[in-house]
């Protein structure tokens, strides 16, 4: 199974040692995230920090860790670009509509906690509970 993987799914595998954290290293799924979400973590780092009680270096390293160790492969505009006007149709908040146009490329959900974006029916959005549970 493929799913795109929102930034605050990355965010609670960054924030504490989880189920998360463990399901995206050791998890036999497909994971994708935009370039992008890299522009959204270093928006948040300070925050990320303090929730997290680590550094900024430490969190650096953490999410290096979970990048190059998990079955995540980070996906740049220009491949799916093409998909960007219909996802800013679709998405309802600005800040996600690279995660739109990426899942509407590939075919597949975005994980996400972010109960805004459950108001759009084209991509199907599945909360951290039901990727850990299976049913996607």
């Amino acid at each position: 199974m493929e799913l795109v993987v929102d930034a605050n799914a990355l965010f609670s595998a960054l924030i504490k040692n989880s189920h998360t954290r463990h399901f995206l290293l050791l998890g036999s799924y497909s994971f994708f995230v935009p370039e992008f979400v890299f522009e959204e973590i270093r928006e948040h780092l300070d925050e990320l920090a303090e929730k997290s009680g680590v550094s900024k270096q430490e969190l650096d390293a953490v999410l290096s860790g979970i990048i190059t160790s998990a079955n995540i492969l980070i996906i740049p505009f220009c491949e799916f670009r093409q998909y960007a006007k219909k996802a800013r149709w679709i998405s309802p908040d600005a800040d996600d509509v690279h995660y739109f146009a990426l899942a509407l490329k590939l075919g597949c959900g975005i994980w996400s906690n972010d109960k805004r974006l459950l108001g759009q029916k084209e991509v199907r959005i599945y909360s951290t509970k039901e990727v850990l549970s299976g049913l996607f």
